[in-house]
């Protein structure tokens, strides 16, 4: 996805934020709820705002939503980095959506970026006449809450228990198939009246904007005694895959409460709740928002014939933006003054160190997003093929090399031919052999939702032959692709009578529903996605895949299974993938989850509250899709785990900040190595590249023939790590469940291989751990095994005094201990 260099400067009105704190982007805090005499009602009804942009992909977040405050919207923010951003509602209503061409924000004082670094207050006004007022400023104030929950106080109520990660709460464990009997339920004390599981099915469509649940049952509980306390019981079996929501209703002394999911926040996810404990609170009153205050459990119900290739779990990924990594053949470079991004010149750096061009920086480029090149290509990449290969990675994800006018490629051109800046279709056939002979795979990426406005099939600029939709700026209702788009000709505006995705001229947005895009894309013999599978893919990274129609997903993979039925399927999402997971789309996903949990834990978070965010993805993703998620830490839409981790800029000393972040670096690429997945290095990460929000986290690679510097002590040590991951197969497919010991800063993990285990603890303090774990009895086997240390080879005699795990796991840094 393209996130803020290309959309800045085509939302006409998008604000940038710029701050110093905080690794995940806004995080909000809390509103103001105390109201004058004199208030006025909110200008939107019922309907509630929410800040959506870069830091939270777009989505209508809890933690980024408005609070209505007598005569304006208030919200609390941590703000980090540099963020576009819109205001608007669930449903992106044309008249609740602030800060596009439509309706221009005016910050007070007349500034449209700042500077923060801490807490922000963000208020906005929507006065009867005039335009709408946005206010952003530092805040140092005491931050006003949210009105709470009422309180419980009840001995029973506060007695109910029910854990959905627990087989005596609820059996079987995560997901399943359909008609599979499950049983659930809890204890409590006695003075439980009555106890209903209420089942729900889940719509949640397009980026997290629609998001319901319908009621389909409520089922009856049953009592028995459980020592002195009850446990309560009932069965369902769901006859469908689906994502299906449950919770309880239970009635106390008259009162009637729910037994629903917690209130942990899921990195990039709307819905609240990691799942595991729940929590009980009074119902709602029954009012229009009363549903959406119902937290359920989520349940995954998969086909049964969900099968996803077997050799994802294996796979290690070197995930590359191709202008960035290698110039085999100067001699395809964009030359500016004859070579053009639309109706602009190109940029090209002559320096290959150079960093990447940002307009009004004052780094001495144009005033234009996404011209400036390198000159990598895909000859660069084959010439570093060896590279790769010892590098451990055995599976190589591009971005975009189809011809496209932009220097990421997501504005596609042509889906059929490559990039002349990156070489000819011959020579994508050459990487995909010459990298099939060292044992890597090759998965492209491309959008099915949207073109580039500099495309044959749009032809806006008239740099293409006519016949484009819109051709030279002007409609084109003949054109063989006017079907592909939503074109509307009563508008007076040209820049009207079409929908750039999400407001984004420059990228046309698809209709997805039309029959002749979707022969093109997958249907034909020789269509878009078939066509690269013949020349040697080995599968396709999808992006903005919830944008895209669940329909055309499922004819999509159908099409794609029956040509190359071992093609793997990546969607780009960000947020719980498991609706992606019920055998009829994609079989993995790029795993952001993952890479914000692990750069948090690296970085000292508490461990017991991150790992949450894992053990969510465990419980609601079908084991097949868990096993072959790509577990990224770095990506061309995310700044680079080394700045996430600390190192923010060349420019600092290089001394103890690049030496700690770097450390920390390691311990996320050792949590990467030792878990379910799929490790994704990207390029550069492995040496030491740095670089915050995008362009620069789309740094070049630094070879060293070009003047770079790479840090070869951390790629030989990232290698002992990928090597470690292939020669111990417990590592990529043992068994894994909740972690043997989860405290502030450790965590150990257990898994099983046939007769093989691995014992893995990780450390996230500066300090070394000692720990005593008592073993459960099913595990007192594990003291008689012999044991190696992975990393060092050294043999231990035993794991400690019988019954108990006795470890010490050294700071910032972690022990992978194999079974013989």
């Amino acid at each position: 996805m393209k996130r803020s260099a290309n959309l800045k400067p085509l939302l006409a009105a998008a604000l940038l934020l710029n701050g110093l704190s905080g690794l995940n982007g806004l995080s909000g805090l809390g509103a103001a709820h105390a109201e004058p005499a004199d208030c006025k009602p909110s200008p939107l009804g019922s309907r509630e705002l929410f800040l959506r942009g870069t830091f939270n992909n777009w989505s209508a977040t809890d933690e980024h939503r408005f609070v209505y405050v007598c005569d304006r919207y208030e919200l609390y923010a941590k703000i980090s980095g540099e963020q576009s951003f819109k205001i608007a509602d669930e449903d992106w209503s044309p008249d609740a959506d602030f800060g596009g061409s439509a309706t221009a924000l005016i910050l007070k004082g007349g500034a449209l970026s700042e500077r923060f670094g801490g807490l922000s207050q963000v208020l906005l006004q929507l006065p009867d006449a005039g335009a709408p007022q946005l206010s952003i400023k530092p805040y140092t104030g005491e931050i006003p809450k949210r009105a709470s929950a009422p309180q419980i106080s009840d001995p029973v109520a506060l007695s109910v228990r029910f854990d959905s990660r627990q087989l005596t709460d609820k059996s079987p464990f995560g997901a399943v198939t359909p008609n599979t009997p499950l049983r659930f339920s809890f204890s409590a004390l006695p003075g439980v009246e009555t106890a209903t599981l209420v089942i729900a099915k889940r719509r949640l469509e397009g980026n997290q904007e629609v998001l319901s649940y319908t009621e389909l049952a409520r089922l009856p509980m049953s009592r028995a005694k459980e020592g002195k306390a009850e446990r309560w019981s009932a069965s369902h079996r769901f006859d469908s895959p689906a994502i299906y929501g449950y919770h309880f209703e239970l009635q106390i002394k008259g009162q009637t409460l729910v037994l629903h999911n917690n209130r942990d926040a899921v990195f990039w996810t709307r819905e609240k709740g990691s799942m595991g404990p729940g929590e009980i609170e009074p119902k709602p009153e029954p009012t229009p928002q009363a549903e959406k205050k119902i937290r359920r459990f989520r349940q995954t119900v998969y086909a049964a014939d969900f099968k996803v290739p077997t050799w994802a779990k294996d796979a290690v990924y070197y995930a590359i933006f191709p202008d960035r990594f290698r110039n085999g053949d100067p001699d395809n470079d964009p030359r500016p003054g004859r070579d053009h991004y639309q109706n602009h010149d190109v940029e090209f750096h002559r320096n290959w160190l150079d960093k990447p061009w940002k307009p009004g920086t004052s780094d001495g480029s144009d005033e234009v997003y996404n011209n400036d090149f390198y000159g990598g290509d895909l000859a660069g990449i084959i010439e570093k093929l060896d590279y790769i290969q010892q590098l451990g990675a055995n599976t190589l994800y591009m971005t975009p090399v189809f011809r496209a006018a932009s220097n990421h490629k997501y504005d596609t051109a042509d889906y059929k031919e490559i990039d002349p800046a990156f070489g000819r279709n011959e020579d994508f056939v050459r990487l995909t052999q010459e990298a099939a002979k060292r044992g890597i795979r090759v998965i492209p990426d491309t959008s099915l939702n949207h073109v580039g406005s500099d495309s044959p099939y749009f032809n806006r600029f008239g740099n293409y032959p006519a016949g484009g939709a819109f051709d030279d700026g002007q409609l084109n209702p003949a054109s063989a692709y006017a079907s592909w788009f939503k074109l509307d000709p009563s508008q007076a505006k040209p820049e009207d009578q079409y929908q750039g995705w999400v407001g984004v001229k420059d990228l046309p947005e698809i209709d997805k529903s039309s029959p002749s895009f979707r022969h093109f894309a997958f249907e034909a013999p020789d269509s878009v996605m078939k066509l690269w599978l013949d020349r040697g893919a080995a599968g396709w990274r999808m992006d903005v895949a919830p944008w895209v129609p669940d329909d055309f997903w499922r004819e999509w993979r159908a099409a794609i299974k029956a040509h190359k039925p071992d093609a793997l399927t990546i969607a780009e999402t960000w947020f719980d993938a498991s609706k992606y997971f019920l055998g009829d789309s994609f079989d993995s996903t790029m795993n952001y989850i993952f890479r914000n949990t692990v750069l948090d834990y690296a970085a000292g978070g508490d461990a017991r509250k991150l790992y949450a965010n894992i053990e969510l993805m465990r419980e609601a993703y079908p084991p097949q899709a868990f096993y072959a998620l790509m577990n990224l830490l770095s990506s061309h839409d995310q700044a680079r785990a080394l700045h996430a981790l600390g190192y923010q800029d060349e420019s600092q000393v290089q001394g103890q900040d690049l030496t700690l972040a770097k450390q920390r670096l390691r311990l996320a690429i050792l949590f990467q190595m030792i878990f379910p997945g799929s490790p994704s290095i990207y390029y550069g990460d492995e040496v030491g590249v740095a670089g915050g929000e995008d362009p620069y986290n789309r740094a070049p690679y630094p070879w060293v023939d070009q003047g770079g510097k790479p840090d070869q002590v951390l790629l030989k040590d990232v290698q002992a790590m990928t090597q470690m991951r292939h020669k111990h197969r417990v590592l990529r497919h043992g068994s894994i469940e909740a972690p043997l010991h989860l405290d502030e800063h450790v965590i150990v993990l257990l898994r099983k291989d046939g007769k093989r285990w691995a014992l893995t603890a990780l450390n996230n303090s500066d300090s070394s751990q000692t720990l005593a774990v008592k073993l459960a009895p099913h595990l007192s086997g594990l003291q008689r095994l012999r044991w190696q240390d992975a990393q060092t080879g050294k043999k231990l005699k035993s794991l400690g005094a019988p019954g108990l795990l006795q470890i010490k796991v050294p700071p910032l840094g972690g022990r992978v201990l194999i079974s013989d």
